[in-house]
């Protein structure tokens, strides 16, 4: 990675080269093979974000001409905040590039989109066995000590 990495709103363009990074996304959580996501749900993830309605959106991290990492996003409304929050709900590089500042760089990119849209907050959430990401985070942001519990319908 000798060129310097671009951070940028994804692109119609992006699908064939933003797919791998999601399903790498996607494997490193453990969705993948027989639990892999279904293909509508990535169909319509990727709808989403070029649906002017929709809250959600993505970046995605270049360099030398390669997507190297991505982001998505959503704000949302909060009862404790008259500002909309910002949520990061993926983040992802793909190997090679990791501890080269394209993670640091797509996250900062979030808060900037966030601070321009009036957000007071971004935040988000990862694996608690995912230790060289939240060795970045920490550097980053602080940790909220909440819990997350979810249950599926």
């Amino acid at each position: 990675m000798s060129a310097p990495v671009i951070v940028r709103d994804v692109a119609r363009g992006d699908h064939a080269a933003w797919l791998p990074l999601w399903d790498g996304y996607n494997a490193f959580y453990g969705r993948s093979g027989d639990t892999a996501l279904p293909a509508q749900i990535t169909a319509m993830t990727w709808s989403r974000f070029f649906d002017a309605y929709e809250p959600m959106h993505a970046l995605v991290a270049e360099a030398d001409g390669r997507l190297l990492g991505l982001a998505h996003y959503l704000f949302h409304r909060s009862t404790i905040r008259i500002e909309p929050s910002c949520y990061l709900q993926d983040l992802f590089t793909v190997p090679p590039a990791r501890g080269r500042g394209v993670g640091r760089a797509l996250i900062e990119a979030v808060c900037e989109r966030a601070r321009a849209a009036g957000c007071a907050r971004v935040y988000w959430q990862t694996h608690q066995s995912n230790a060289a990401a939240m060795a970045l985070y920490d550097k980053l942001a602080e940790r909220s000590g909440f819990v997350v519990y979810r249950r599926e319908l």
